[in-house]
């Protein structure tokens, strides 16, 4: 692996030296070596940019050195929000140190005095940014610095509107989908940033009635490339077949509405201005009374000799 090799000052010793006496909680992991060619002389390399699926696992790697020429190394990490944290490993003690490092995602690939490698699982939108790794040692000191991107696919939909235009979408996307339209037509595209750092684009087309049948909308990402299809003059039919069916069943209930209201006026007028009506009382003594008048009929109760009887009673309705 390349690195870049700085002066051999003590700048990295100190800053070490200064974290380690400041932390009150210092590690010290059990011993054990990982194999480096001690022959070996590290080359330099200049930053290096990594790409990283959201919800995966990364392994970000410091320059192989020999072990025996290793003072520490430390690992400075500053995130897209500009805060920072710090990881640290000091060989002649055998201890390690952090400095405002509250995400337990992000670890030693092992022991620290095993394996220098940092280690995030799972990869989260809020780990974009800068990682670099300092190594001192009695050769010198070596960096190598890391641009981690984390990619959010986004999530595609295609509709057609009421007003006859088509809106293709890639929602929650890192970093912005690019859209994209055949054929061509009338569009116009939207982006709205989100609050977790993802991009929401939209893209609104219209094309002349008529003249195109099928339009493809196409999401270009860096995680995936997708296209999506629709069929205008399928879906105007069906469309329109809906339409129809509403239609429909808006008139039969207009008119079964019509009918009762209809029915609701001839009783009306019918009652405002009398009728013949017959009415049958059976009560339950021996009691029966027959009554045919040019009367409103109203629910009654008959006073027989010593108590009122309840009364059972049906009316006919006949024209005078």
């Amino acid at each position: 692996m390349l690195c870049i090799r700085r002066t051999s000052d003590l700048g990295l010793l100190r800053i070490l030296t200064v974290s380690l006496v400041a932390d009150s909680t210092v590690s010290s992991p059990a011993h054990g070596k990982q194999p480096v060619n001690s022959n070996s002389t590290p080359p330099s390399e200049v930053n290096t940019r990594r790409s990283v699926l959201v919800g995966t696992k990364a392994m970000l790697t410091c320059c192989p050195v020999p072990l025996e020429t290793l003072i520490g190394i430390t690992w400075k990490i500053i995130f897209r929000d500009n805060t920072s944290c710090t990881k640290a490993y000091r060989e002649d003690k055998n201890a390690t140190m952090e400095t405002n490092c509250t995400d337990k995602r992000i670890t030693w690939a092992s022991r620290a005095n095993q394996n220098f490698s940092l280690h995030i699982d799972p990869v989260a939108v809020t780990h974009d940014g800068y990682y670099m790794c300092k190594m001192a040692t009695s050769n010198g000191n070596f960096h190598h610095g890391y641009h981690l991107q984390v990619l959010v696919p986004p999530e595609t939909t295609m509709r057609l509107t009421e007003n006859g235009t088509v809106v293709c979408k890639a929602v929650a996307g890192k970093p912005a989908a690019q859209i994209s339209w055949t054929p061509e037509g009338d569009c116009v595209t939207e982006e709205k940033n989100q609050r977790n750092g993802t991009v929401s684009v939209q893209s609104t087309c219209r094309w002349e009635e008529g003249n195109v049948s099928t339009v493809t909308c196409s999401v270009s990402h860096l995680t995936r490339n997708r296209n999506l299809s629709l069929d205008l003059h399928s879906y105007a039919g069906v469309t329109a077949s809906l339409e129809r069916f509403l239609l429909i069943i808006l008139s039969v209930k207009f008119s079964l509405l019509l009918v009762l209201l209809v029915i609701a006026g001839f009783l009306y007028f019918k009652r405002t201005r009398g009728c013949r009506y017959r009415v049958n009382f059976s009560c339950t003594g021996k009691y029966r009374i027959l009554l045919e008048e040019n009367i409103i009929v109203r629910p009654l109760s008959l006073q027989c000799p010593g108590k009122i009887l309840k009364c059972f009673w049906h009316i006919a309705c006949t024209l005078p």
